[in-house]
């Protein structure tokens, strides 16, 4: 039986502006100005960000050279905590710092957490697999609570979108086999890709018409060029267990939303604490879209919610 999906009103006027106003798509443009239009949308499509007591840019050591990272946290100073390292989404090839302002401010705020933004290598000028490799370069540094970064780190929380929300995954499995200094807390990837080799319902389902499409999504990965069977790649299909309990939350209008589906599964088999939501009725990349899909609001205090009990149940068991 094919399925009905069903559409919030708020999106649907979202899709129909989106419809009468045509403009390029990623793919049919170079990654300079794909970036460039995704920047310029966030003025149009998301809030501003809050205002809060400390946003700092400072770098940290990766393989490639530094990373640029900016620093958001409510209050000026704090005691030891948690850090949450947020991994930007974008198919790997748009998407940054600046891109991800608001709602990493957003996170800041509502989660009362510090968090660490990053801008990893993007494809196809660094090749696969430089965004995963600076990734967990940046995770372990921030573990080791260093002087640059001036907080005393006692977990991590893994937080991502989209391609952000695969390296989030990555990341995760590449400290659960060589630890940092401080364990991951919690994962929590927004609308993840895992499987860059399988075949997903809601990839044909939502190939066009619902933002992002089944040609964004082949640049996507033509550019990334990963190896799919790959761990780093293609998460899913390899060995699970051990890893840090997760939130999972994807969009049920988003071609990729059976991937997330199907991981958030794979982690219960394999005896991992996972809290599971969807947003019925919406778009891949709500987080970004909280001005021009009013809904969106909700789905994020849901997710940053259920994070955040997340996180008090994982410091909980290592008291």
């Amino acid at each position: 039986m094919t399925e009905t999906p069903f559409v919030r009103p708020d999106v649907a006027k979202f899709l129909e502006y989106l419809e009468s106003t045509p403009s390029p798509r990623l793919h049919q443009l170079a990654p300079a100005e794909a970036r460039g239009l995704v920047r310029a949308m966030q003025g149009v499509a998301d809030l501003p960000a809050p205002p809060l007591a400390t946003v700092r840019d400072f770098a940290i050591p990766g393989p490639g050279g530094p990373i640029p990272a900016r620093l958001y946290d409510a209050q000026e100073t704090r005691g030891p905590g948690p850090v949450l390292l947020f991994l930007h989404g974008g198919g790997w090839v748009v998407g940054d710092i600046a891109s991800y302002n608001s709602p990493c401010a957003e996170l800041a705020r509502l989660l009362h957490l510090p968090v660490v933004a990053i801008d990893y290598r993007l494809a196809p000028e660094h090749a696969w697999p430089a965004a995963p490799e600076d990734c967990e370069a940046a995770a372990r540094w921030i573990a080791g609570s260093p002087d640059a970064l001036g907080l005393a780190v006692t977990g991590l929380v893994l937080c991502g979108d989209s391609a952000g929300g695969n390296l989030t995954i990555v990341t995760a499995l590449a400290l659960r086999d060589a630890p940092a200094a401080v364990p991951v807390l919690v994962q929590a990837p927004l609308y993840p890709a895992t499987d860059m080799v399988g075949d997903y319902p809601s990839a044909d389902l939502f190939a066009d018409g619902y933002l992002l499409t089944r040609d964004t999504m082949r640049w996507f990965g033509q550019s990334y060029a990963p190896d799919p069977a790959d761990r780093r790649a293609s998460p899913l299909l390899h060995d699970l267990a051990g890893l840090p309990p997760a939130v999972i939350v994807t969009a049920g209008l988003d071609p990729i939303r059976d991937q997330g589906r199907a991981y958030a599964a794979a982690l219960a088999v394999a005896g991992v604490p996972v809290t599971y939501r969807e947003a019925a009725g919406t778009l891949h990349g709500f987080l970004q879209l909280r001005r021009a899909i009013p809904s969106s609001v909700a789905d994020v205090a849901g997710y940053v919610d259920a994070l955040r009990a997340a996180i008090v149940e994982a410091e909980g068991a290592r008291a």
